[in-house]
């Protein structure tokens, strides 16, 4: 009976129960996006974008402005810029999600070296922070999985087509261009309201493994897109129990709960499951 009491222990904290609330969604939300990142082999961009808004989120702390209001800009005009510079075609998306993301990291980097007194918060967003939210966060993620989710379903159609075919798409009316600068605002926003909870460094995971793991279980697009969100939802709610009872940091063990459901998947969904993790490398 102990036992069975102390797992219920830590709902009683206030900490822990917003903490839980905010990993469940985050995970959702990095879940729905990270299907399209992963499709469109862009899981670089997840780690990219989570790096400029790293910049934006110092110029915010040294300036004493509103992390959500400066961060949020910074990091959707970062989107933009390389979307931008990505269908100019002169250099590779690759290329310039490196260009702007690094110079936006270092930037971020400087100015913490400048004025030394913003050291604290930055580390709670390279890190992450979830027993640290507060009812911000919690609305900030909250608001972000229902817009996200609305606009997966109102421009379903244009995004499926504009992920699987882009070429086609734009031949067929669709406008491409706006489908991805759409697609670099919902990241940037998500990365935006989520670095706090999971931190920079470690939300390109959350974009990349629920995908990556609803990929190997399933061909199809739609099944996607319950399934993805699900997995990030779970590893979130688990992560946070695990990480309180076992005392580790609570963003890590949401990442490593999200890759034995990888592994475990990896391992029992056979050759033909394999096959389309490899099959999005070579896309």
């Amino acid at each position: 009976m102990s036992t069975v009491a102390g797992i219920w222990t830590p709902y009683q904290f206030d900490f822990f129960t917003n903490g839980l609330l905010v990993a469940t969604l985050a995970g959702a939300l990095c879940g729905v996006l990270g299907v399209f990142v992963v499709l469109r082999g862009m899981s670089y961009i997840g780690h990219g974008l989570s790096h400029a808004v790293f910049g934006g989120a110092a110029a915010s702390a040294v300036m004493a402005v509103n992390f959500f209001l400066g961060a949020g800009i910074w990091g959707v005009g970062s989107g933009l810029l390389i979307g931008r510079i990505a269908r100019r075609r002169i250099i590779g998306a690759d290329a310039a999600i490196g260009v702007v993301t690094t110079a936006s990291f270092a930037l971020g980097l400087a100015l913490i070296n400048r004025y030394g007194q913003a050291r604290k918060s930055i580390e709670a967003v390279l890190f992450g922070s979830i027993l640290g939210v507060d009812s911000a966060d919690i609305v900030a993620v909250a608001l972000m999985s229902v817009a996200t989710a609305a606009t997966v379903v109102l421009a379903y159609r244009r995004l499926l087509f504009a992920t699987f075919d882009p070429e086609v798409a734009e031949v067929s009316g669709v406008r491409v261009p706006r489908v991805e600068a759409l697609l670099m605002v919902m990241l940037s926003l998500t990365i935006l309201v989520t670095m706090r909870v999971i931190g920079t460094l470690l939300i390109s995971a959350m974009l990349v493994i629920p995908a990556s793991t609803a990929r190997m279980l399933t061909n199809s697009f739609s099944r996607m897109l319950w399934l993805s969100p699900l997995i990030g939802a779970v590893a979130g709610f688990l992560g946070m129990n695990i990480s309180y009872h076992l005392d580790l940091s609570a963003s890590a063990t949401v990442i490593l709960v999200a890759t034995v459901f990888f592994v475990a998947s990896y391992a029992v969904s056979g050759v033909r499951g394999r096959a389309r993790i490899a099959h999005l490398h070579h896309v």
